[in-house]
């Protein structure tokens, strides 16, 4: 499981509960409620600004119904949290 913290990215999936716009959407978590209930704010496919309040975060091995709209990290996120691969650092401490 990966703990859920302010500021983190992760992917809307079926904010239009409609089976023919399965794309995600890119979001940043802005509350958390708990480890499987954040609030984001993101932009859609227009880069239209939209938010969500009480969206379910959806773990490993959490199980959801066909169309139910929900949060998920993003596989890097994923692939990282299982060791599979290390993490990348952007930024390196200034040298002196």
């Amino acid at each position: 499981m990966i703990t859920p913290t302010i500021g983190r990215v992760v992917l809307v999936f079926n904010r239009y509960q409609n089976t023919m716009r399965q794309y995600p959407e890119a979001a940043q978590i802005a509350f958390v409620h708990s480890d499987r209930m954040i609030n984001v704010g993101g932009i859609d496919h227009n880069g239209l600004p939209f938010c969500l309040t009480s969206l379910r975060l959806a773990q490993e091995g959490d199980i959801l119904a066909d169309g139910e709209m929900h949060a998920e990290w993003m596989p890097y996120q994923k692939a990282v949290a299982k060791g599979e691969i290390p993490p990348t650092l952007h930024a390196t401490p200034e040298q002196k």
